[in-house]
């Protein structure tokens, strides 16, 4: 596809949308997604203006660990949500993020026409499906927490999001998880969604690759705190790779699966998967400048660890 090759911020099907709601011309004429271009054909891009976000900004206290013009990193607690959703169309970090930032910068303008000649167009910069709102490069499941970055401004976005594509991001966790792990291990498995179950992903097939490295950092009573990093960063890859390999994640409510009365106790004192993205680093895309933060261990683990050594209250 040839809108696809042109470092647009928009994934191949939203192309696809916008070509079908008329904003691409062939020859003035509207595009279709299939079309095949011949030499000397003029394509124009006219996206719409980005609509203003339905989702509405919220007063969410945010834990914020570095902010700047061009991007803003926080420490997200257990049991927020990121984007909104059916059942969760209120009170996610987006709509924290819209209360925080505030007024977002415009966009900056970028050629997108075949047409040296043609002017600049300005891109819908921070949007989904059209829509002004922060720029989200990565996600945390609701149940874990710590480290996460957002983007304020398009060339940012674009920047993380090539750093997370190369697999130049820093990324390191830490879970508690049953069993007892070998000292170190590296997690290199094919991956995709379940066959059979539609909420679930598999290490076992699927179309991409998913490489995790882990190193015990303390052995617990039938448990172990692992130190993990992320070479690639598929949606619940942690947890199903420790989950298969039969080590799974505490308290994790799909992919655990607890023999221990005990541990299994914990886990639902806990209400979450115990896991933790303690840091994360990466090249600034607009200062140039290796940066990194660490966020600490939240209460609950702290707690649970307490709980797993058996130390005293």
């Amino acid at each position: 596809m040839y809108l696809a090759g042109r470092g647009l911020p928009w994934s191949r099907s939203q192309i696809r949308r916008r070509i079908e709601e008329g904003e691409v011309l062939v020859d003035d004429a509207p595009g279709r997604p299939a079309q095949r271009l011949r030499s000397g054909q003029r394509v124009r891009f006219c996206p719409a203006p980005p609509r203003q976000p339905r989702d509405l900004p919220e007063p969410i206290p945010l834990s914020v660990l570095y902010e700047d013009p061009h991007l803003i990193v926080i420490d997200k607690p257990a049991g927020l949500v990121v984007h909104p959703a059916p059942g969760h169309e209120q009170g996610t970090l987006v709509n924290a993020l819209l209360h925080h930032c505030g007024t977002l910068p415009d966009p900056p303008r970028r050629p997108i026409s075949s047409d040296p000649e043609e002017d600049d167009v300005a891109l819908g910069g921070l949007c989904t499906s059209g829509e002004r709102r922060p720029g989200i490069v990565h996600r945390l499941d609701q149940g874990t927490s710590g480290v996460l970055v957002c983007a304020k401004d398009e060339l940012t976005l674009i920047g993380l999001q090539a750093q997370f594509a190369a697999h130049r991001i820093q990324r390191r966790y830490l879970a508690v998880v049953e069993g007892s792990p070998p000292d170190t291990g590296t997690f290199c498995t094919p991956y995709g969604r379940h066959p059979t179950d539609r909420r679930r992903f598999t290490g076992r097939a699927g179309p991409r690759r998913a490489v995790t490295h882990f190193a015990v950092a303390e052995r617990l009573p039938g448990a172990a705190l692992l130190r993990i990093e992320l070479e690639t960063g598929r949606t619940h890859q942690i947890r199903v790779h420790l989950s298969e390999a039969g080590y799974p994640v505490l308290g994790d409510p799909l992919y655990g699966r607890s023999r221990s009365p005990r541990l299994r106790e914990l886990g639902r004192a806990l209400g979450r998967q115990a896991l933790h993205a303690e840091m994360l680093g990466f090249v600034h895309p607009i200062l140039g400048r290796p940066m990194s933060w660490t966020a600490p261990l939240p209460a609950d683990l702290a707690e649970l660890l307490r709980r797993l050594r058996g130390e005293a209250p």
